[in-house]
């Protein structure tokens, strides 16, 4: 069954803006749905990563003006999940339609459950610097996170564990074309004490890299459908820019709650037609 490109495309703007909106990235609600609509997993994941780098693009501007990305922590992070993302995408190639599909259904309810106990680091509050002073301070896994009532400082910890976990992370979206964020910011905040809005703006803003390791594998063994990625890159930046401006609208909880429960609906369809 072949998928039209406009569908393409409005389901990319809409998993865009709604994953956006509930920090979960559009493309671990896209590969899925365009499996159920009649497109192979093997097509369907490469796109998702097409997403997953547009949404990154769309969501940078806004997360660099915050002063919440950490480059240092991302760049570092970053290093696993790409190895792990090139990993995944050779071994996509190497195993069945059908374990691609049960594997998506897996990711699936890994993601409603990420989203459902996501929960922020309480940390020190002190009294809030000078906005040059805020963000990450420069040669070190360390910054000050602004909140409502001051700022709070931080310094990332357990790094050896928290790499492990970004390797599993970019294994993960090479293999699901999602990306991995789900894994890795819950990771970062868990394992590493970094807080919760720091996280997630570092994640979404290298996820993009993990994407882009993982598209060179499936370019190079000529997976990507050329058809439809345009189609997938217009939708998820116009979505993913949209979903971030909604985003202070809705309670975030309510959102990934939502999102939980789709997600689940998804999986248990994908399981019952594998």
């Amino acid at each position: 069954m072949s998928v039209s490109a406009p569908l393409v495309l409005l389901l990319a703007l809409v998993t865009s803006g709604v994953g956006a909106l509930g920090g979960l990235g559009g493309a671990i609600i896209l590969v899925p749905v365009l499996v159920l609509t009649g497109m192979p997993a093997a097509q369907a994941s490469p796109l998702g990563l097409l997403s997953v780098a547009s949404g990154s693009l769309a969501a940078g501007p806004m997360q660099l003006s915050e002063r919440t990305v950490h480059h240092r922590l991302g760049v570092t992070t970053e290093t696993a999940a790409s190895a792990g993302a090139v990993a995944g995408a050779l071994l996509s190639g190497l195993v069945s339609e059908t374990f691609l599909i049960r594997f998506l259904a897996v990711v699936a309810l890994a993601a409603a459950a990420a989203a459902s106990l996501r929960r922020d680091v309480a940390g020190e509050l002190v009294e809030r610097p000078p906005d040059i002073d805020l963000g990450e301070e420069r040669g070190s896994l360390a910054g000050t996170y602004p909140v409502a009532d001051g700022a709070t400082p931080y310094a990332a910890v357990h790094l050896p564990a928290g790499l492990a976990v970004m390797s599993a992370a970019g294994l993960v979206a090479g293999v699901a074309g999602a990306s991995g964020g789900f894994i890795k910011t819950p990771a970062t905040t868990e394992i590493m004490k970094v807080p919760v809005k720091v996280a997630a703006s570092t994640t979404t803003f290298t996820v993009g890299i993990t994407s882009a390791a993982a598209l060179l594998v499936f370019a190079i063994h000529g997976r990507i459908n050329l058809d439809h990625a345009a189609p997938v890159i217009v939708g998820s930046l116009i979505g993913g820019q949209v979903g971030a401006r909604l985003q202070a609208r809705f309670s975030p909880q309510v959102v990934r709650a939502s999102l939980g429960v789709v997600l689940v609906a998804v999986a248990g369809i994908l399981l019952a037609r594998s």
